[in-house]
This record gives structure tokens, C-alpha cells and sequence, in this order.
């Protein structure tokens, strides 16, 4: 990642254009960076630039249309910006893109779960390892331990849109695109009716509290979301697994082709229950299907958004 300084001079020199910039500020320990929105430039006195930077900033841009808008982004973040411009969720003129190269971010999560809940002074990466200092002991732990799923399987370290760069580029690494997370893995290999009860399992946890639907970027619908519809109606106040599934199986079904596996949804559940090993296998039968990845070109139309007379990988012909 650049220095916060040079971040932080590039984003003073663009803010007298802009109504407001979002990045990421202090919050109330190291590991916990927070949203920042940035409107004057004293705010810029907030800003950090780490590991700790795991929101998905893009989740505010369609709620901003009709302002002059500046965020930072990550390099999956810029894939969710390439989405929402593709679908013309956002204005791509009313929108400053500042992009950089991430060494990855931290599961808040883990690390807690391994300090313990001790509060974080001070967290660092270099690449192999997470420093994380807490009053006057340091604590180090390999990056694969307390790395977010995410970024063990990231293949856009940098921004891939931006108006300005900070920073340099430089390729991917100590992560491999096309392994499958623990847990999407851990599911190809059980039997249907294993599966089956797995996700029981799982789902008797959830509180249905939609943090994962309002969390997600590109669920922009949440004024006719299915979950609160009455005519027709999806689905009931039944508090059973199945019918909190269905509610997740409709989601990845409506950000089919759409998905950027940023992780909010998985981030946000109070609970843990591992969503985005869902979205990750859904992803994978649009990659096979229609060879297509949701944010990577902004040139390109999403599968769904588009009809094609024949399509390469469906032979309905010879059914």
C-alpha cells in the first residue's frame, strides 16, 4: 500500500472540486478503521491507509447521485465501481476514482478471536506478516492466518479504474485466484444431503437481521426487496432454516453475473455464517457458463443484462 501522506496530498490537491470524498478514518482502535467522509480538509487529519481498511466504500455511491463524489478504492473495491457503472447505478462524471495497490486487509474477526478481544494500538503488514501491537507486547501472525478469505484468493491487488493512482503497481502476490475458500471447498466435496444439512445447520443461527442485504453494494432494490414484499409474497416471518435459505438463495440469484466477492456480506453477519461461499460458487458457474467476472471490464455487459441468439457454453439445441 502507498503511504497515507502521499494519499492524503493527492486527496487535498482534488477536494476543492468536490462536494465530498469518501475513504477510510479512525475508529475507535487500530483494527477498526471507519468509513470517513471527507468534506473539508481538516477531515483529511482522519484518514488512515492499512490493513484495517476492509469496508467496501462503493456501497455509498448510489445513495450520492447528482453530487461530485471522490472515493478510494481497493482493487475489489474498483470492481464493485465498474459494476455500478455498468448497470448506471452512478455517474461515471460525477465520480473521482482514487486507486492503489492493497497487500491485502485483516479479518477484524480472526485477529480479535486471537488477541483475544485485547485492543489493537497499532496494526502493520509487510507482506508476510501481520504486526499487531497491543499496549507494549507486539504480536505477529502469518498473513494466511488473519487475512480476510478475500484477499487469500485475490487476483486485483490494484485498482482496476481510477482517475488518479497512488502509489505503484505491482502483481498479486502470496494469493492463488484460482483456489476455492476453505469452505466453498469443504462443500464440493460433501454429497447433496450433507450439504443440505450443513446449511441447516448454519442458517438455525441466522437472525435474520439483513445486515448481509444492506451491507451489499449492489443490492440497490432494498425499497422492493423480495424479503419485505407482500404482493407477491416470497416469503414468510416463518423463523425456520429453510426459509432464511431461501432468502439467501434469492440474493444469489439476483447478483447472479453481478457479484465482486468483496466479502461485506460475509463482514457484516453477526454470526458468521459463511455467505460468501455462496456467492464465490455461483461466480464460478458464470465464469464456466458465459466466461464471464463481474468488474473486471467496463467495457463488457454483464450475462444477464444482455440476450445472445446462441451462447457459447449452453448447446440447448441438442437437448
Amino acid at each position: 500500500m502507498p503511504s497515507s501522506a502521499e494519499l492524503k496530498e493527492m486527496l487535498r490537491k482534488a477536494l476543492p472540486d468536490l462536494d465530498l470524498i469518501i475513504a477510510w478514518g479512525k475508529g475507535r482502535d487500530a483494527l477498526h478503521a471507519s468509513p470517513l467522509f471527507i468534506r473539508k480538509e481538516e477531515d483529511l487529519e482522519d484518514l488512515v491507509l492499512g490493513p484495517s481498511c476492509v469496508h467496501n466504500l462503493a456501497r455509498y455511491l448510489p445513495d450520492l447521485k447528482g453530487k461530485k463524489v471522490g472515493i478510494v478504492v481497493k482493487g475489489c473495491d474498483s470492481r464493485t465501481v465498474i459494476e455500478l457503472l455498468q448497470e448506471d447505478l452512478i455517474s461515471r462524471e460525477d465520480l473521482t476514482i482514487f486507486g492503489f495497490h492493497c497487500d491485502g486487509v485483516v479479518s477484524t474477526a480472526k485477529l480479535q478471536h486471537l488477541l483475544d478481544g485485547a485492543q489493537v494500538d497499532k496494526i502493520e503488514m509487510d507482506g508476510t506478516t501481520v504486526h499487531a501491537t497491543c499496549g507494549d507486547k507486539v504480536h505477529d501472525f502469518p498473513r494466511e492466518q488473519v487475512a480476510a478469505d478475500k484477499c487469500l484468493t485475490c487476483a486485483y491487488p490494484d485498482a482496476l479504474i481510477s482517475d488518479e493512482f497512488a502509489g505503484s503497481k505491482a502483481p498479486a502476490e502470496g494469493t492463488d485466484p484460482e483456489a476455492r475458500c476453505k469452505t466453498l471447498e469443504e462443500l464440493e466435496d460433501m454429497s447433496l444431503e450433507e450439504r443440505f444439512q450443513f446449511w441447516e445447520k448454519e442458517m438455525s443461527r441466522c437472525l435474520r437481521c439483513y445486515a448481509c442485504r444492506n451491507s451489499c453494494p449492489l443490492c440497490v432494490c432494498r425499497d422492493h426487496c423480495a424479503a419485505d414484499s407482500r404482493e407477491p409474497h416470497w416469503i414468510s416471518q416463518d423463523d425456520s432454516p429453510r426459509e432464511k435459505l431461501m432468502f439467501q438463495i434469492m440474493h444469489v440469484f439476483h447478483t447472479a453475473g453481478r457479484c465482486t466477492e468483496c466479502g461485506e456480506c460475509e463482514r457484516a453477519c453477526p454470526v458468521g455464517i459463511p455467505l460468501l461461499s455462496l456467492r464465490q460458487k455461483m461466480n464460478r458457474e458464470v465464469k464456466r457458463i458465459f466466461d464471464y467476472e463481474a468488474g473486471t471490464d467496463i467495457e463488457a455487459t454483464p450475462p444477464l443484462l444482455c440476450f445472445k441468439k446462441e451462447e457459447e457454453n449452453i448447446k440447448e439445441r441438442s437437448w
